[in-house]
């Protein structure tokens, strides 16, 4: 059995950081155009489209902010304070231990903050050292990349390893059966990589589920524990289906977000690696971020009985009605895509490898614009 941990390498290098943080940092704008392309062809609506938003958007802010708290990364502070630890085979993307170590960070930024120089102290010591020492300044760079770290966790709204479960109210189908749509995320600990949940549900219970104070809790702790990529989506929803009686979980979907294929920082196997080496891509477009969307639909409700003289609805999900692999995947169906600049598109169409006609492409332009092929 493979040690997870041999795959994951520190980028002690001062440049390949940066070139790191921006390289994502452009790949996160480019998603968010994806979207919009996805709404335009009405795979997505405009509340889902927000919804994926938001979550990119906290995926930037957090990658913002390791790459702050990692500015100074191989030049001498003065303190050792480590690498950004990724994922180089699996993923792409850091290493969930790096948003554990920033959750317990953000837990004391304030602590911390109050004892150190205010950011406008510290350029001011580092403009003195530079005129009247004429000595680069790098521990105070330190000192203020750390600061800056500290108030980028402050301000929150940042992707965590566990982003817990919210409602919102879709309608109401009658008099007591209204539909929510409720959405939540986590960052795969085993892969590396963040995984957004969003569900379609009934909700026939006397109060409204996010104001009931026992089901929503409830119902939070429920999906936060069922929220591993290794459990099939009809799982999920089944064990949902069973535990709250008066929830009718109608559609489920997962999107699975990566991995990113880089020819200067993973090594991932298969295909995507060899175009990659072959496109020869100048520095900022030598990537390629593949996402998986899996689906999960309710075919048609049956009763059961509930005691001596009462029924429940129970939910029969549809599995693959094609191709026959519904009962190994777990849902009704599973869509893959991928976005890559032009350059690594092109060698793709060229070498045409097995596997990648069903794909979705979408092809970033050198304007930043995002085209459909």
């Amino acid at each position: 059995m493979t040690d997870p941990a041999r795959d994951h390498v520190g980028l002690m290098d001062t440049f390949a950081s940066r070139r790191y943080f921006r390289k994502f940092e452009g790949i996160m704008q480019h998603m968010l155009r994806v979207a919009g392309v996805m709404e335009a062809e009405s795979k997505l609506n405009r509340d889902e489209v927000e919804i994926l938003t938001r979550y990119a958007v906290m995926l930037t802010h957090t990658f913002k902010a390791l790459s702050l708290k990692y500015l100074l990364v191989g030049r001498e502070t003065g303190r050792f304070f480590g690498s950004l630890s990724i994922d180089n085979r699996d993923s792409g993307f850091p290493v969930a231990e790096e948003l554990m170590t920033m959750a317990n960070d953000a837990q004391q930024a304030a602590k911390h903050l109050e004892n150190m120089p205010s950011v406008a102290t510290l350029k001011n010591e580092m403009v003195q050292m530079i005129l009247g020492d004429r000595k680069v300044p790098t521990k105070l760079q330190f000192a203020l990349s750390q600061r800056l770290y500290y108030e980028e966790l402050i301000k929150g709204d940042l992707f965590w390893v566990q982003n817990d479960p919210q409602a919102d109210w879709t309608g109401n189908l009658s008099e007591g059966r209204r539909t929510f749509r409720l959405h939540w995320a986590t960052y795969d600990s085993q892969v590396n990589l963040p995984v957004i949940y969003l569900m379609e549900l009934e909700d026939n219970g006397k109060v409204g589920l996010p104001k009931d104070e026992r089901r929503w809790p409830e119902v939070q702790a429920h999906l936060s524990a069922q929220a591993l990529g290794g459990l099939k989506l009809v799982t999920i929803a089944r064990g949902f289906d069973q535990d709250f009686d008066d929830l009718h979980p109608k559609r489920l979907r997962r999107f699975h977000v990566g991995p990113m294929y880089s020819h200067a920082f993973t090594r991932q196997a298969g295909p995507l690696r060899d175009v990659l080496a072959d496109a020869k891509a100048p520095e900022g477009q030598d990537w390629a971020l593949v996402w998986t969307e899996e689906e999960l639909v309710s075919d048609r409700v049956i009763e059961e009985k509930s005691g001596w003289f009462s029924t429940v609805e129970r939910e029969v999900f549809a599995l693959d009605p094609f191709g026959g692999k519904g009962a190994d995947l777990g849902a009704t169906r599973q869509e893959r895509s991928i976005i890559l600049p032009q350059r690594p598109y092109q060698v793709l169409e060229e070498q045409d490898p097995p596997g990648f006609a069903a794909v979705r492409k979408f092809v970033v332009s050198g304007s930043g614009q995002v085209l459909r092929y």
